[in-house]
């Protein structure tokens, strides 16, 4: 407009905007209101040919270096500040904070500051993740699968034979690496119960005398009682395990410790395993295993009474030690509210994992069935 005045700073900065931003002399002279022509004027005056342009320019483009080079170290000293402890990781790491960061930063800043080149990230951000990775992501996913069908009492040897049996190839330290990184272990630490010491009694022979070693099925039984914490009171269980296998052939739970709790359980192991032979059933010396009617049941059935002295729970070792998974690996873990419950949820260990499935040491990580079954085939072949 005609009669307006502009300063020479006002005139050197609409010059910028076109020798400098890359504007077009229109639009800047549409937007500020002023004559294309006198812009043109303004070039020539203060654009990059007059001397004092130059100068200016030259301080302006000091004063742009400095900034640049202030952004520069402000970046990297939030970067570092950032990423300090990611520095002495591997360098995929440093690759995953760089992409994390990616959109706060410039990625070759960020390279910089991470001392990795950039090819490599992008090489990496293509295929972030290694074959080595990968197999680990596989076998995680199975490990926590046969972690979870254990009811989450697995280690990490129980779960490499799962593996094994699965057909994948790892080593045990890697199974047990890879349960460490997900936070996933075996259940252990339940305390063992205290015994006191008895005076020397003799009811029955021992016949056990603590050889664990049996060669066959119902040759060899032991049996004992335990009892498990309910809201509504105790709930007895008692249990026959035979030796061979390590299987709970009987088993019977009762509200009352008597001697019937014992004979249902040892009447279901007979009915189970119909025995032609004469079995050896050991005990320690309670008052069910002493009673009448459980002498009289022995004799009926061709069982042999063994019992170790009172106070003596070395020969009993099996049976103690089933009690002891028993409540490590399920009852150490619930709450029962009442007898039923804690029926139904010990119903479901014994039947539904501890034979058929769990895997046991004595039995070259074998369930107790599966042993049974293997021996049973093993003895068909001979013949």
């Amino acid at each position: 407009m005609n009669g307006k005045r502009y300063t020479d700073e006002f005139k050197i900065e609409v010059v910028k905007q076109i020798t400098e931003q890359g504007h077009k002399v229109n639009d800047v002279a549409s937007r500020l209101d002023v004559n294309p022509s006198s812009i043109y004027n303004w070039i020539k005056k203060y654009g990059s040919d007059n001397s004092d342009y130059k100068i200016q320019s030259d301080h302006q483009s000091e004063i742009n270096r400095l900034k640049k080079e202030l952004r520069r170290v402000t970046e990297e000293r939030d970067n570092l500040k950032k990423g300090r402890s990611v520095l002495c990781q591997r360098v995929p790491v440093r690759y995953a904070f760089i992409y994390e960061h990616r959109t706060d930063h410039a990625v070759t800043r960020l390279c910089s500051v991470m001392r990795v080149h950039p090819s490599g990230y992008y090489s990496w951000v293509k295929e972030p993740k290694s074959r080595r990775q990968k197999r680990d992501e596989h076998l995680m996913g199975l490990v926590k699968q046969y972690w979870i069908e254990s009811g989450g009492v697995y280690g990490y040897r129980k779960i490499y034979t799962d593996l094994m049996e699965l057909g994948e190839s790892c080593g045990k330290n890697r199974v047990h690496k890879l349960m460490r990184l997900a936070g996933i272990k075996s259940q252990v630490g339940y305390r063992k119960p205290r015994y006191s010491k008895g005076n020397v009694s003799h009811i029955a022979d021992n016949y056990l005398q603590q050889d664990f070693a049996v060669s066959e099925p119902n040759k060899v039984w032991v049996t004992d009682i335990t009892y498990i914490r309910t809201y509504e009171g105790w709930l007895y269980l008692a249990v026959v395990i035979d030796l061979f296998s390590r299987q709970i052939i009987g088993w019977s739970m009762q509200h009352r410790m008597h001697s019937d709790i014992v004979l249902k359980a040892l009447l279901m192991a007979v009915w189970r395993r119909k025995p032609d032979n004469n079995v050896i059933i050991h005990s320690d010396q309670g008052s069910q295993y002493t009673s009448s009617e459980w002498q009289s049941f022995l004799k009926t059935h061709n069982l042999t009474c063994s019992m170790s002295r009172r106070g003596n729970c070395y020969d009993n070792a099996v049976a103690e030690s089933f009690f002891q998974l028993l409540k490590r690996e399920r009852i150490k873990r619930r709450i029962y509210k009442n007898r039923e419950e804690a029926r139904r949820d010990i119903f479901d260990y014994i039947e539904m994992f501890y034979n058929p499935i769990r895997r046991h040491g004595n039995n070259g990580y074998l369930s107790p069935v599966e042993f049974e079954k293997n021996y049973d085939i093993n003895k068909k072949s001979v013949y």
